[in-house]
C-alpha cells in the first residue's frame, strides 16, 4: 500500500490527513483521492474528534508551498498498527506523472468564453469577404481582432478546463426570447439580443451537455426587421438544454484548414 500524506503545517510532528491505494508493479494507474477518503492522522495514529479536512487548503498548497506538503510514501504499516499485506522488502520507486485536482461527475464546465462569430473565415477557401460582417471584412484594420480571439479559444480548449466557448453574432439591444439557431463550424451570420446571449452563458456554467462545445448562435430575426415581445402575451421560457444536446465536441471551423490539400 502506497500513502498519500497531506500536511498544512510548518512543524513535521502534527496531524495529517492520509488515504492509502494499492500500486501494481511495473504498471500506470490513474488513483483517484476523494476528499472524503482522508483520513485523520497522528503518528500513524487514527484520530477520531479531528477537525474534518478542509478542501480549501489544497488550493493554498500551490499558493504557500513553504508551508504546505503533499508526500507520497510506500509503507510497511497501514493504519493504528496494521501490517502492509502487500509490503516486499528491496527496491521501491513511485514514479508519477502528473498530480492534479479531478472533478465529479457530470462534468460542467468551469470556463464560459463569450467570442464572436468569424475567427475562423479569414483563410476559409472561396469565400465572399462582400457577404461578411464587417469585423471580418476589417480584421486587418482591426489589429487582427479575430485572429487574436481565435487565439484566445485556443488556448482555453488545450487547456484541460471544463468549458464552453459561445460564439455570438451581431449583438443587439433588443429584448430577449427570440427563437434561436445554434450551429458549429463558424458558418452563420445574423444578429442575437445581448440579453439572451448572457442567459446562454449562465445557463451553459451548470450544463454538462455545454462542456467542450465551441458554438455560434443566432436570432431567426432577420437584420432587416425588428423584434419586440409583447407583454401581454410573453413567450415561452427556453430550455437551452435542448440546444446544448445538439452540438457535437471537437467543431470549431479550423476543420476545413486543416485538411490536407486535394493533389493537382
Amino acid at each position: 500500500m502506497s500513502l498519500l500524506i497531506v500536511r498544512i503545517s510548518r512543524d513535521w510532528d502534527t496531524l495529517c490527513y492520509t488515504a492509502g491505494f494499492d500500486t501494481v508493479g511495473d504498471q500506470w494507474q490513474t488513483v483517484r483521492v476523494p476528499f472524503s477518503s482522508l483520513k485523520s492522522i497522528f503518528r500513524a495514529r487514527t484520530v477520531s474528534d479531528a477537525p474534518p479536512f478542509d478542501p480549501s487548503n489544497i488550493v493554498s498548497l500551490q499558493a504557500h508551498f513553504c508551508s504546505h506538503f503533499l508526500l507520497l510514501m510506500f509503507s510497511k504499516f497501514e493504519f493504528d498498527g496494521k501490517l502492509n499485506p502487500t509490503f516486499v522488502e528491496g527496491a521501491f520507486k513511485l514514479p508519477l506523472s502528473s498530480i492534479r485536482a479531478y472533478l465529479k461527475e457530470p462534468i460542467t464546465p468551469r470556463f464560459v468564453h463569450l467570442g464572436s462569430t468569424g475567427v475562423t473565415r479569414l483563410d476559409k477557401p472561396g469565400l465572399d469577404l462582400s457577404k461578411q460582417p464587417p469585423a471580418v471584412r476589417l480584421n486587418k484594420e482591426l489589429d487582427f481582432m479575430l485572429t487574436f480571439k481565435l487565439k484566445g479559444e485556443d488556448l482555453i480548449r488545450e487547456s484541460g478546463i471544463p468549458y464552453t466557448i459561445v460564439r455570438p453574432c451581431a449583438l443587439t439591444e433588443e429584448p430577449a426570447e427570440a427563437d434561436l439557431i445554434f450551429d458549429q463550424g463558424d458558418n452563420i451570420t445574423g444578429k442575437i439580443s445581448r440579453e439572451e446571449v448572457a442567459q446562454i452563458c449562465v445557463v451553459a456554467l451548470e450544463s454538462p451537455y455545454a462542456s467542450g462545445k465551441t458554438f455560434e448562435v443566432k436570432s431567426v430575426v432577420p437584420f432587416s426587421e425588428p423584434f419586440t415581445v409583447d407583454p401581454q402575451n410573453p413567450p415561452l421560457e427556453k430550455d437551452y438544454n435542448v440546444y446544448f444536446k445538439t452540438l457535437k465536441d471537437g467543431i470549431t471551423g479550423k476543420e476545413i484548414l486543416e485538411q490536407d490539400p486535394v493533389p493537382v
